[in-house]
């Protein structure tokens, strides 16, 4: 068994693609490898900015013979279809075996030397390998056929065992040599063999392992942010884009000047983080530190002195900036900021960013004033969302594009709006994402909901829906928002009136959209649609526009469009809170089982008979109920009985039958009441004392009785089940 050694060396891979190329690289391998029929007993891949290498082990000399049979056509078909077989097998006629009026084909492939069929996998990797982005190079460049790269490609080395493979791709032969650190090493590196292909490297400044140069970085950096009582903030990501960039990374602690913290902490971060790659430290008091920590590929002879001025001069420059943008935004107000958004377009069907705060505005108010979002101050919540936007248009926003909202909220503190207002216009993006904070304030509840539900209301309005995996205008994750929202402040409200809300503000919008465009000759109309909104009888239920219908027929087009609207983004709602909860161990079904019974767009409340749903289920109580209501469905599907009928006893009922019907009469108006108390706990517990009368009922009745009378009354008993279960939740919904 040997082992075999593959390094692919180019010029400077991005560090972004580094770590997926990696596992790419042992995946095609492996796979190149399984179609010959060798398996390495393991694969060690390696990456630095320069070269992409693995080291398979224990790989045999030889591939073992192998015998494959397939099967062909019948005798009897026709002769092109042989022809076919013949071709794929690579087979004569008189080599096929015949086997009861079928052709059979028996290969026998004898072993190949690994040596080969290394020579034929390592190019066919090569050819094959995924880049997000590739190139070509040189004059081999002309040609659409010639070798795709991530950057030039320099050098091959191929060994089996020490000895090279010879193969070769776009005049590229492999061999034994490589090359060290670009400034601590010159000349070729010889390499014996896949044993001491790191150590040489090693010795060459090169450290091939990503994990590797992750593990020093943390551990040095760390050392020396703690030499000046400072510590580093944790950020994996920088950890790993870090390694990328460096093969032999020296971290090195620099400073900058105190009185850049005058500026927002988020923007400093972004500035050594995303400009310049630097680690963000903190004092120990746990506030932002005017030093920064950055990694070095050398080992400088002055121990990184001038490296560390250097960046230090360009972190100054960058920091001018970022205070510039800070004082110039702060010269006009975040109102004043606020009427440059007309400019901006937020869709060509939606309006402008302006279009979007109108509409934002005026959710948000109304959830506040209708008592949606408790405590909720209006007049708040009005001058929260007027200005949530505003800060888009800023020079700092227009350089960190991530900031949006968080520079609004320190303009809003800065020229003294209350605190609510600022907090608002700071959090109302959130969550955007799994484990993101979920504001709790009443004011930043009232217009993150409104923003959210503008979107969604907005995108599904215009038939611009999420497919598959396409969701450009990111709406689920709104709905997840939405939902987390609603959930963590355990808002009650029914979802159909504030949808409704939204997509009233969002069809009325498109509706003046639509007259603006028509010009003159819709003047009138558009005249008397404003007219009819002033009054309030704008788009709505009553759906009254105090427009010619027949003038304009577009308006029932906007009405439709609302009302299809209005339907899909609920059922989008129930199938992110399937996603999310699915995360949290709640079952998919249950909720099903739950929303099946229609009349439930309080989710709050849903989810709380859900998980009362699923504790009872997981009993031996509801498992057997389960069990008992699912035989009972059966047979009133199988018999056509989809309501139940009154019971009227004409016979002496059996014991089991009495017995089943005083559990009923105790048990529907238990848990009727129990439901409408939202105790739903006790839904469940009255239901368990349907269970051992339902088994009783089974085993000891017969339901399809001879005697019409009997069969009758017991299929309008079973109907009862059915019905008092559906109290709590469709059980047919549920799996299992």
């Amino acid at each position: 068994m040997t082992d075999f050694l593959l390094e692919l060396r180019c010029e400077e891979i991005p560090a972004r693609m580094q770590l997926k190329a990696s596992d790419d690289l042992a995946r095609l391998f492996t796979e190149e490898l399984a179609k010959a029929g060798l398996k390495p007993a393991s694969i060690d891949s390696f990456v630095t900015p320069r070269r992409l290498a693995l080291i398979a082990r224990d790989l045999p000399l030889e591939t073992a013979a192998v015998s494959e049979e397939f099967k062909g056509p019948r005798t009897s078909a026709p002769a092109q279809a042989l022809e076919g077989f013949l071709r794929k097998t690579g087979l004569t006629q008189d080599q096929l075996e015949d086997r009861d009026g079928v052709w059979f084909a028996v290969v026998n492939k004898p072993g190949r030397a690994t040596t080969d069929v290394l020579a034929e996998a390592v190019p066919a990797v090569i050819r094959a390998f995924p880049w997000p982005k590739s190139m070509r190079w040189g004059a081999a460049s002309t040609t659409t056929e010639s070798l795709r790269w991530v950057r030039p490609l320099q050098g091959i080395i191929a060994l089996l065992d020490g000895e090279i493979v010879p193969l070769s791709i776009e005049g590229i032969e492999a061999g034994r040599e490589t090359v060290g650190h670009r400034f601590h090493s010159t000349g070729a590196i010889r390499i014996d063999g896949a044993d001491d292909y790191a150590d040489k490297l090693r010795a060459a400044y090169v450290i091939v392992s990503h994990q590797e140069r992750q593990a020093i970085i943390e551990a040095k950096a760390g050392e020396a942010a703690a030499a000046k009582g400072y510590s580093v903030i944790e950020d994996k990501g920088l950890v790993a884009e870090n390694a990328g960039l460096t093969e032999w990374p020296v971290p090195l602690l620099g400073d900058f000047d105190p009185e850049f913290l005058e500026v927002p902490p988020e923007v400093i971060q972004l500035t050594l983080r995303i400009n310049q790659k630097y680690f963000v430290l903190r004092d120990a008091a746990g506030k932002l530190a005017p030093a920064f920590i950055c990694t070095a590929n050398i080992e400088a002879k002055d121990g990184g002195v001038a490296i560390v001025a250097g960046n230090r001069k360009v972190l100054a420059a960058r920091l001018s900036d970022a205070r510039f943008f800070w004082q110039q935004d702060r010269k006009t107000p975040l109102a004043e900021q606020a009427k440059k958004l007309g400019r901006i377009t937020f869709h060509e069907k939606l309006g402008t960013v302006a279009d979007k705060v109108e509409r934002v505005t005026k959710l948000a108010e109304w959830l506040a004033r209708e008592g949606i979002v408790p405590n909720c101050d209006p007049v708040l919540a009005r001058q929260a969302a007027e200005l949530c936007k505003a800060d888009l248009v800023t020079e700092m926003v227009g350089e960190f594009p991530e900031l949006q909202g968080v520079m609004g909220g320190y303009y809003a503190r800065a020229e003294g709006l209350p605190d609510a207002v600022a907090d608002a216009i700071r959090d109302h993006y959130k969550p955007v994402g799994q484990g993101d904070d979920v504001p709790t304030a009443p004011v930043t509840v009232a217009v993150s909901l409104a923003d959210k539900l503008d979107t969604l209301a907005g995108f599904f309005f215009i038939k611009e829906r999420p497919t598959g995996s396409r969701d450009p205008f990111a709406l689920r994750r709104a709905a997840l928002g939405l939902i987390s929202q609603v959930l963590a402040t355990e808002l009650r409200f029914g979802w159909e009136k504030i949808i409704e809300e939204a997509t009233t503000e969002v069809g009325f919008r498109s509706l003046q959209i639509e007259f603006e465009n028509r010009g003159s000759a819709a003047e009138q109309a558009l005249s008397e649609l404003i007219g009819a909104k002033s009054a309030k009888r704008r788009l709505s239920r009553d759906r009254r526009f105090g427009v010619d219908p027949d003038k304009f027929p577009f308006v029932q087009g906007n009405v439709n469009d609302a009302v299809a609207a209005e339907q899909d983004i609920f059922m989008f709602l129930i199938d992110r809170l399937k996603v999310q909860q699915k995360e949290a161990g709640v079952r998919h079904d249950l909720i099903d089982a739950v929303f099946a019974l229609g009349g439930e767009d309080d989710l709050v409340r849903l989810l709380a008979r859900v998980k009362a749903l699923q504790s009872f289920v997981a009993t031996d109580d509801g498992a057997n109920l389960l069990a008992g209501y699912k035989r009972a469905a059966n047979i009133l599907k199988k018999e056509g009985v989809e309501q139940a009928e009154a019971i009227s006893l004409s016979y002496e009922p059996e014991k089991a039958e009495a017995d089943l019907i005083a559990a009923l009469d105790a048990a529907e108006p238990q848990a009727a009441q129990a439901v409408a108390a939202e105790e739903f706990e006790g839904a469940m517990a009255a239901l368990a004392t349907l269970r051992a009368p339902i088994d009783a009922f089974f085993e000891t009745v017969t339901v399809n009785d001879a005697d019409l009378a009997k069969r009758t009354t017991r299929l309008a008993l079973l109907a009862r089940v059915r019905d008092a279960v559906h109290n709590v939740a469709d059980f047919s919904k549920i799996t299992g």
